[in-house]
């Protein structure tokens, strides 16, 4: 009886003595599945965009050594370059500038686009199983995490339906430019920080808008998104800057036309808004500062436009024609300039759609304000002058008077096309969003045009080929017989910007020699302007011509005492020469004639110094 009585006491009391029934605690297992749950459309879009990635790139897998991307095989040569000597922050063996490339003189890195975050992030996986894996990895997340971040941003940010947010990501991860730049240019696909940036300024201006709240703007929030909207342009300037710069100058313009359509919370927030963002810029120009000045003022630091704006400007009848690398997409070639740049292919079926989409939404005001940015960012893409079907047009185009500006002058014109992508999933995503929540016929004729307008653009895998094989000198680590770690070891022929592929000999022993000349930004134009490489020293352009002809060069006592020059200007410690260089005999012969007789190790001839 006293048993039956304390157990119904303990039920009535519950397991912490306080009344009610005894509950039961979910195990970690149902607090998994119902997390799940919960979340189930977001994981299912997050599932659908790996595959999609892993599908256009599985070209790559699952051997990225034995592969290469058959569009822009240079580019992937100089970025897994990067990626190997980022790495080497993981020994503590690393600096803005490195000799490990154009030995003596070295390589500003921030004056390349050499991604030196995720270099770092991702040493471990570069040491572990080299720099292709990671190029391969890179090629895929970017596009994959770009979708994903975008997806939350549109769910959690605009409260979008999760089917309005898929397809608005979809488009901003996936879309023409962001494929057609998945050819090498990972600087310009890790975009999984902007939609970040964005939020932080939407979360700023929320917070310093006082309606609805007593005691004015929540300045605690305003400040904490300041520091991490500084915290942000930090990282990603170390990602990519030319992403960073099209991020500030969309936003630049979306400001002004959101603060025109919604003119009372202009009014409301500007005070503590244009603090937070004053703040915000004054924290990240602090930390900014020095890298800054040491990628314009450094040493190897450019000055100048590289690139010339009239050549890499979009054609403006791209707007209205299919990728080449989308499944619909055919021959554009006349309206670009290579394979990586198709940054404004949209296709007339989504342009069309996203037109009508805009028109639609109507006066909303962050509708207005992407269609403003949309606009401008699209013509400022068309360069300094109006170029239509591969004819120019002699009419002057909105980017002619940013020609000569400093910062603006190393951006190509064309990508400013890149930021349309984001603009337009984010009018698609609000369109759909307005569609699903209304009744009628626009509840399915909507999103029907939208998919149908996105499927116009889907893409195809990106082309690949046979990567060439390593020389058994490098990839056993023979090399280490005639130059030791940290040394100059001398390929022949040497690396240039037309043919690179010596560099994936520094890069397959992660960046542990250096090598003179080869494939980067340096200031060696007429009078210090910023070039692709540098000149080549006589006796590096001497075994070039031998490389070149197959003919053994005449050498004399002149050529000789050059070579010794050479030498020590490079401060080479080993020549190698492989099996697999082209005409290896002639070359050897040359060299047996400006050095002396060789040593063979392994597959390849070698002489010391």
């Amino acid at each position: 009886m006293v048993e039956a009585v304390t157990s119904a006491a303990r039920t009535a009391l519950g397991p912490a003595g306080r009344l009610g029934p005894a509950v039961a605690r979910p195990t970690r297992t149902a607090r998994l599945l119902a997390t799940v749950a919960r979340h189930r459309a977001g994981l299912l879009a997050g599932l659908l965009f790996a595959v999609l990635a892993g599908w256009l790139t599985h070209g790559l897998w699952p051997a990225p050594g034995q592969r290469v991307l058959a569009l822009n095989p240079a580019d992937q040569t100089l970025y897994e370059w990067f990626l190997a000597v980022d790495s080497r922050a993981l020994l503590g063996d690393f600096g803005l500038l490195t000799d490990r490339l154009n030995a003596p003189d070295g390589v500003n890195l921030l004056a390349n686009t050499t991604v030196i975050a995720l270099g770092v992030l991702l040493a471990p996986v570069t040491f572990a199983f080299g720099a292709p894996v990671t190029f391969a990895l890179l090629a895929a997340g970017n596009l994959a995490g770009t979708a994903v971040a975008w997806y939350l941003l549109f769910t959690r940010t605009l409260r979008a339906h999760p089917l309005a947010a898929g397809l608005g990501a979809a488009l901003c991860g996936f879309g023409p430019a962001m494929v057609s730049q998945s050819n090498a240019h990972l600087h310009m696909t890790a975009q999984w920080l902007v939609p970040v940036l964005v939020w932080l300024v939407v979360r700023m201006l929320r917070a310093a808008d006082p309606a609805g709240r007593t005691g004015g703007p929540d300045r605690r929030r305003v400040a904490a998104s300041a520091v991490g909207l500084a915290t942000a342009v930090t990282a990603q300037l170390f990602i990519g800057e030319e992403v960073l710069l099209l991020t500030g100058v969309t936003l630049l313009v979306m400001a002004p036309a959101y603060g025109l359509a919604d003119r009372a919370r202009l009014r409301r927030a500007l005070p503590a808004f244009g603090g937070g963002l004053i703040l915000a810029a004054g924290l990240a120009g602090f930390v900014l500062a020095y890298p800054i000045w040491y990628q314009f003022a450094g040493p190897q630091a450019v000055s100048g436009a590289l690139f010339d704006p009239h050549h890499y400007a979009a054609d403006l009848t791209s707007w209205v024609t299919f990728s080449p690398l989308s499944v619909l997409g055919g021959d554009a070639s006349r309206l670009t300039t290579g394979p990586a740049e198709f940054n404004t292919f949209l296709g007339w079926p989504l342009l069309l759609v996203t037109v009508g989409c805009a028109g639609w939404l109507g006066r909303r005001p962050v509708a207005v304000a992407c269609t403003a940015a949309a606009v401008v960012m699209g013509a400022l893409s068309l360069g300094p002058e109006v170029l239509v079907s591969g004819v120019r047009s002699g009419l002057p185009a909105p980017y002619a008077p940013l020609v000569g500006l400093p910062v603006l002058d190393n951006a190509l014109p064309t990508r400013f096309g890149l930021a349309v992508l984001p603009l337009a999933g984010t009018i698609l995503t609000l369109a759909v969003d307005r569609a699903l929540a209304g009744r009628g016929r626009a509840r399915r004729l909507v999103p029907l045009a939208v998919g149908v307008g996105l499927l116009s653009v889907f893409p195809a895998p990106l082309p690949t080929t046979p990567r060439p094989a390593l020389p058994e000198f490098v990839t056993a680590g023979h090399w280490r017989q005639c130059v030791r770690p940290g040394g100059v070891l001398v390929p022949v022929p040497a690396a240039s910007p037309t043919d690179p592929w010596p560099m994936r000999w520094a890069t397959a022993a992660n960046a542990a020699f250096g090598i003179p000349e080869g494939f980067f930004i340096g200031p060696y134009g007429n009078d210090g302007a910023a070039s692709v490489g540098t000149y080549q020293r006589p006796t590096s352009a001497l075994l070039t011509e031998v490389a070149s002809r197959g003919v053994p060069a005449a050498i004399g006592a002149e050529q000789r005492r050059q070579a010794a020059r050479d030498i020590r200007f490079w401060g080479a410690s080993c020549v190698a020469l492989t099996d697999d260089a082209p005409h290896a005999e002639p070359l050897r012969r040359t060299l047996e004639a400006l050095f002396g007789p060789g040593t063979r190790v392994a597959d390849a001839w070698t002489w010391r110094f």
